[in-house]
């Protein structure tokens, strides 16, 4: 990687390897080329690797010399990222690399998501295959496909095909903390069937919401970032009421039902004597809005202007439309009673899309409590079904219950406390890892997290922490050595 921004970098072997994970394009459902990368780097180094049914890849190396009796460690990352790019970048994620910068302390992208979510994990993983003085157990890597759109790749993972005794997940976005649990989840996916017609006389308008700052859906749920699809919402109902004329000819808003969108996009009709209102009303709600993010989410942004005619959803189709996304639960729906500040349960109105025969919501559910997660996606479905649509939901995953007493939580205590001069964090996350699906199949693993610092995961903001990848290298090189 000599011509790399990241070449000066240290630890050399696990940004060495980012960098080309960088280089090949892979979103969800497009990993098989990073996978068939890492299969020839494993074998490049004498080591059985093998892709399953899925496409996930397990690779397998032995212990070092004397350590042969040691308890197996598997790591585990996902090689699948989240593609989201600002407005003014244009991105084919299926086809373009990802442009990796310095920017001081950290690295970023260049108007898009790094994939530092997973791709330092990823990186690691492939820095520890292709080592060949770290002292280690029998080790296991496991690299995971289509994480960011279901979990799917470790819901394939077959109980057997793994023999260790340890899972190291190396998924967490904070190097000062061990993670030991995680939220459960389940996607909502509502639909409302409807026709369009021609508009007629009418003014027709574009109203564009953008300038927020997004994030991830369960890291990031908690900070107050404005939804664009909620504020879209709220501005089409404060313009119906004062232009009872308002027909929807299409919503379209966020990309990822992981991601807090950032922008989101209305073309409307009104009956032309009432535009001036409608602009008055949109300016209104808009003025209001940005005065409740002044401080969580400062940069909104609401543009309004004349469009060319186009089909529309009736009046009192339009009116059903805007009160269900309105009703629609986003956000924290309640804090945790046993971890102070912790969101327990959530939902998060991730992506709007207008199709020829409707518009289609996605939401996606987070929380600790099943029981909690079934009654928010009922709430999500009877929002829609007032409105005439109905809802289906995705494979429900559970929680990942936390056990203080994995003897995998004693070593990471040492060892960070030994490199760090002060014990780590040792928490639970409003987010999904594949532990949770893992260990279910493997319930015998002593299971743990960690990670660098990573900040604003799933937007174009995403960065990591340079002096923080180091850290959890050194974490992670000595936990191996001292299981």
């Amino acid at each position: 990687m000599s011509d790399s921004p990241l070449a000066a970098l240290a630890p050399a072997a696990v940004w060495s390897a980012f960098a080309d994970l960088c280089a090949i394009p892979h979103p969800s459902r497009h990993e098989a080329a990073i996978v068939a990368l890492l299969k020839r780097r494993a074998e490049a180094k004498g080591l059985p690797a093998e892709i399953d049914a899925k496409g996930n890849l397990i690779v397998r190396k032995p212990a070092t010399k004397g350590r042969e009796t040691r308890p197996g460690v598997v790591l585990q990352a996902h090689v699948d990222m989240v593609p989201q790019a600002n407005a003014d970048t244009p991105h084919d994620f299926a086809a373009d690399p990802i442009r990796p910068r310095v920017d001081g302390d950290w690295v970023a992208a260049t108007g898009t998501t790094l994939g530092a979510d997973n791709g330092i994990g990823a990186a690691a993983m492939l820095a520890l295959i292709e080592d060949d003085a770290l002292p280690h157990g029998p080790l296991e890597f496991l690299f995971t496909v289509e994480e960011e759109i279901g979990l799917n790749g470790a819901r394939a993972v077959a109980p057997g095909v793994l023999k260790g005794d340890v899972l190291l997940n190396l998924d967490s976005e904070d190097d000062s903390r061990i993670t030991i649990g995680c939220a459960g989840g389940r996607d909502v996916v509502a639909t409302l069937p409807l026709t369009r017609g021609e508009p007629g006389d009418a003014a027709c308008l574009d109203i564009s919401v953008k300038g927020l700052r997004g994030g991830h859906s369960g890291l990031d749920i908690h900070l107050g970032h404005g939804n664009a699809i909620r504020i879209l919402a709220g501005i089409l109902r404060a313009a119906r009421e004062a232009a009872p004329s308002l027909r929807v000819s299409s919503l379209q808003g966020g990309s990822a039902r992981n991601a807090i969108p950032r922008e989101a996009q209305a073309r409307i009709a009104v009956g032309k004597a009432e535009e001036a209102a409608c602009r008055a009303a949109i300016a209104a709600r808009f003025a209001e809005a940005r005065a409740e993010l002044a401080h969580a989410d400062p940069g909104l942004i609401v543009e309004v202007e004349r469009s060319t005619p186009a089909p529309v959803f009736p009046a009192e189709a339009s009116a059903a439309l805007i009160r269900a996304i309105n009703a629609c639960p986003d956000g924290i729906a309640r804090l945790s009673d046993t971890l102070p500040g912790t969101p327990e349960t959530s939902s998060n109105l991730g992506v709007i899309a207008t199709a020829e025969d409707g518009v289609r919501i996605t939401c996606m559910v987070r929380s600790s409590v099943d029981s909690a997660r079934d009654a928010l996606c009922a709430r999500i479905e009877d929002a829609f079904a007032l409105a005439g649509g109905r809802a289906e939901f995705g494979p429900a995953y559970p929680g990942w219950q936390p056990n203080p007493e994995a003897r995998i939580l004693g070593v990471l205590s040492e060892i960070h406390a030994k490199g760090c001069g002060a014990p780590p964090e040792v928490s639970t996350i409003h987010a999904g890892l594949e532990c949770a699906i893992l260990g279910a199949a493997y319930p015998h693993w002593d299971m743990a997290s960690i990670g660098p610092v990573i900040r604003n995961p799933h937007s174009p903001d995403e960065r990591v922490e340079i002096a923080s990848v180091g850290r959890f290298w050194r974490l992670l090189t000595g936990t191996l050595a001292a299981v």
